[in-house]
């Protein structure tokens, strides 16, 4: 009789133990996120100036936000460095992605962080969206689908896989593919690189808005001889809206090479003749202006 109660309570001592040791380790992971590096070329991970390992990288670290940086290794004594902030959330994985250029301006990159929406969403199987670019400005579209300049916010986005492109004249078109969770927010910065090949194009575009612009005061007739070019887009073709907003309804869809007539001139946008007797606004991100 005797062993037998000590075998139970043996028993009991294990079981105690067992499950302390195991609530340990779940408050332990509750405090915890995964922090995953990739770089092109390979680089050294600091973390708060920390030496935390190499890329590919990939480990816990507890909750807070962090200075990452990336010092390319070995040959690559012409690639720059990269220096950002990331968030570690609770039982998420925050993605750094950097592909290291010659300086600042020619690396390009994506971080990626997920964290637990406030509430809970109003339809089911919905998640939230938030993008921001560097430079601020570009084109964020969704699936091909023009969403609005950076930064935005995307509320009751369907969970699943999805595409995510930005696009910003002058820099590199970044294309990513994301898991939107039901019940998370998905945050994505991307770094945009210069496009050197671009920047004539870019000037010549800038030249083209200053003479548009100036445009508005000259003589009704003088404005009739100009057209509008429609350039190359990310889609293969421009949305025409009904006003000079990304918020205001489609009215039509033209093509690149299209020629349409000019009417005038807003912020970042150019009203044309698409139709005869029917006039709408395009983005003169991806049209210039052109003798007739």
């Amino acid at each position: 009789m005797k062993k037998k109660i000590i075998f139970f309570l043996v028993l009991l001592i294990l079981l105690f133990a067992g499950a302390a040791v195991k609530n340990l380790l779940f408050n332990k992971q509750a405090k915890e996120g995964t922090l995953s590096v990739s770089a092109s070329p390979e680089a050294t991970v600091f973390a708060n100036s920390q030496l935390i390992g190499k890329t590919p990288f990939k480990d816990k670290l507890k909750v807070g936000e962090y200075i990452i940086k990336l010092i390319p290794e070995g040959e690559a004594t012409a690639t720059a460095s990269w220096t950002g902030k990331v968030r570690i959330n609770r039982r998420t994985v925050s993605y750094v992605n950097m592909e290291l250029g010659s300086s600042d301006i020619s690396t390009a990159g994506e971080v990626f962080t997920v964290t637990k929406m406030e509430s809970k969403p109003k339809k089911a199987n919905r998640g939230q969206l938030f993008v921001r670019t560097d430079p601020v400005g570009a084109i964020v579209y969704l699936d091909n689908d023009e969403k609005g300049i950076s930064p935005l916010a995307l509320e009751n986005v369907p969970s699943g896989e999805h595409e995510l492109s930005v696009v910003m004249p002058g820099f590199f078109r970044r294309v990513q593919s994301i898991n939107i969770d039901s019940g998370y927010k998905l945050e994505a910065m991307f770094k945009l690189a210069i496009d050197k090949s671009q920047k004539i194009n870019a000037d010549t575009s800038g030249k083209e808005g200053s003479e548009a612009s100036s445009s508005a005061t000259t003589k009704k007739t003088a404005e009739k001889s100009k057209q509008v070019l429609i350039k190359k887009t990310p889609t293969g073709w421009l949305r025409v809206r009904a006003d000079a907003s990304l918020s205001a309804s489609e009215s039509a869809r033209v093509n690149p090479g299209d020629k349409f007539k000019y009417l005038e001139e807003k912020s970042g946008w150019y009203k044309i003749e698409y139709e005869k007797g029917k006039t709408g606004w395009i983005s003169s991100n991806y049209a210039k202006i052109i003798k007739e």
